[in-house]
């Protein structure tokens, strides 16, 4: 299987901290589960940037005991090679995963698709109804697998909260509430160079809008958001601290509930965690609460602030036979996809058949629709903006 990696940030690599990131270390261990991984080609734009991937990748790989071959671009011997060009070069590839600013997804995942590579995009799938729709159309048309990297929809807490809507344990929703906010240095450090591009409902926000969805198999049908600006703008980024969005959700049988959705990427960098997140949801029969920060582990050393380690979402462990493995469920969400596109070239499945079942383009047309309605209703003095998909 030959698969290529467009992006070598953070989510990536993790660029920037002492971790690896995400996407490598997925992709490692599903090499290390099947030894399947025949390529890996990780592409990004600046050769400096595609050196600190190279040595992250080499660190992580013996830790974890695992070899294939692997090519960074661009590099010495190809110093201007862009991420088309390994579209064009690379054709026997059979998925990309696109991790990349979220005003380059729209170009990027359409040039994917133009050359038949089945995609993996981090959230959102785009942030406008036009394009996310264009992307699905072409899809449908090139028969294409598509999905988004919404990893949320393998956290345990938000499966028990399906298994209990769906068992109908908690009866007809009337409202969840969410809070979810990062520290200041995620858009005023560490993202710095396409903030101004971005907003943090699109960035945090949208997977606990793709929740309700995953949840409910409901439709947004109305939505309303206040922001405020303040830190940041003090320090020359014109976007939002902090937004409070309200959404308007319709079941099939035409019943209506409400999400909250309380987010800001202005926490100390003294919190003990970089993302503090909590979820409530309550119907007519009960209520799900999930405390999606404090897990229960914590970390107190000399060297370092006190740390709340969420041992649920990506780490590596020592396994019962003495192996460096990854998990999580931002490993499942990745492994899942790529075994997904295993099956299809296997002629298991068509892209079809995972409609329902996966964070697919077309499930993820809700929560683009959402963000969108919202970012104008910024736009309009916090007006309630209807959704019409």
């Amino acid at each position: 299987m030959e698969v290529i990696i467009i992006g070598t940030g953070m989510y990536v690599s993790g660029r920037g901290t002492d971790g690896f990131g995400t996407i490598l270390p997925a992709v490692s261990e599903f090499h290390r589960r099947t030894n399947l991984i025949s390529k890996l080609t990780v592409v990004g734009t600046d050769i400096n940037r595609t050196n600190l991937t190279r040595d992250k990748f080499s660190k992580l790989n013996y830790q974890n005991k695992v070899n294939f071959p692997v090519e960074f671009l661009p590099s010495g011997n190809d110093p201007y090679v862009k991420y088309i060009d390994v579209l064009k070069n690379n054709e026997s590839a059979d998925c990309v995963i696109v991790v990349v600013p979220d005003n380059l997804h729209f170009e990027i995942v359409e040039n994917c698709i133009k050359h038949n590579k089945h995609v993996l995009v981090v959230k959102p799938l785009t942030p406008t109804i036009l394009e996310a729709k264009t992307l699905i159309e072409l899809a449908k048309k090139k028969n294409v697998y598509g999905a988004v990297e919404f990893h949320k929809r393998w956290d345990k807490q938000n499966r028990i909260l399906l298994d209990e809507f769906q068992n109908g344990n908690l009866g007809t929703p009337l409202y969840s509430w969410t809070e979810y906010s990062q520290r200041k240095s995620v858009p005023s450090d560490i993202f710095k160079s396409w903030v101004n591009n971005n907003n943090i409902l699109q960035y945090l926000g949208t997977h606990y809008i793709d929740i309700i969805r995953f949840v409910t198999k409901a439709k947004p049908v109305e939505v309303l958001a206040v922001g405020q600006k303040s830190w940041l703008l003090e320090r020359g980024f014109n976007v939002h601290d902090s937004i409070q969005c309200f959404v308007k959700w319709e079941l099939d049988n035409k019943t209506l509930f409400n999400q909250t959705l309380l987010v800001n990427w202005i926490d100390p960098e003294t919190t003990s965690a970089m993302s503090d997140q909590n979820i409530k949801f309550v119907g007519t029969k009960g209520r799900f609460e999930g405390d999606q920060k404090n897990r229960g582990s914590r970390l107190v050393l000399d060297s370092k602030q006190i740390e709340e380690i969420n041992p649920d979402f990506c780490k590596s462990f020592q396994s019962s036979n003495g192996e460096r493995v990854w998990e999580g469920y931002g490993i499942e969400s990745v492994c899942n996809f790529m075994t997904d596109v295993l099956q299809i070239k296997n002629g298991k499945k068509n892209p079809i058949d995972f409609e329902g079942s996966r964070p697919t383009f077309m499930e993820s047309l809700y929560s683009t629709a959402v963000i969108e309605k919202a970012y104008k209703s910024l736009q309009n003095k916090s007006s309630w903006e209807k959704i019409n998909l």
